[in-house]
């Protein structure tokens, strides 16, 4: 297998983030860093058709549209949202968030928050098993 990594770097946006009466009164600089690995045997080997890529543009587009429409009183919730965007696609096998609010404290360039998410660590509910010795029948009410 094949894997390619796709970088969309300092994504420049504004959206309101924080809980306290200021942050939440404007909107605030966002700066979004993004990381997909993903599968690419079709698109560079087989294929070369559009179909069978990731389509970075359209993930930059829901990324923003996301960011630039929401309300968060949270970063961590900001960036898990934008985690769920980038391993929304089924040749993603691995995706990292990073978004920075510059100047959020007073004597530092920013804060940022990275989170990640892998395949391996999260499968798919068709990949879940469930085992149990209890008999379903003979424990009902």
């Amino acid at each position: 297998m094949q894997t390619g990594i796709i970088r969309i770097i300092n994504l420049r946006l504004r959206t309101y983030v924080g809980f306290n009466p200021e942050e939440r009164a404007k909107q605030q600089d966002v700066v979004v860093n993004v990381e997909i690995h993903h599968r690419v045997d079709r698109a560079a080997r087989v294929d070369d058709e559009v179909a069978a890529a990731l389509d970075y543009k359209t993930v930059a587009k829901a990324i923003i549209g996301h960011v630039e429409g929401g309300r968060f009183l949270l970063l961590e919730k900001l960036v898990n949202d934008l985690l769920d965007i980038c391993h929304g696609h089924p040749a993603v096998s691995r995706a990292i968030v990073t978004v920075d609010k510059p100047h959020a404290l007073r004597f530092a360039d920013s804060v940022s928050l990275t989170l990640a998410w892998d395949e391996r660590d999260n499968p798919t509910w068709s990949e879940c098993r469930h085992e149990s010795h209890i008999r379903p029948l003979s424990h009902a009410s």
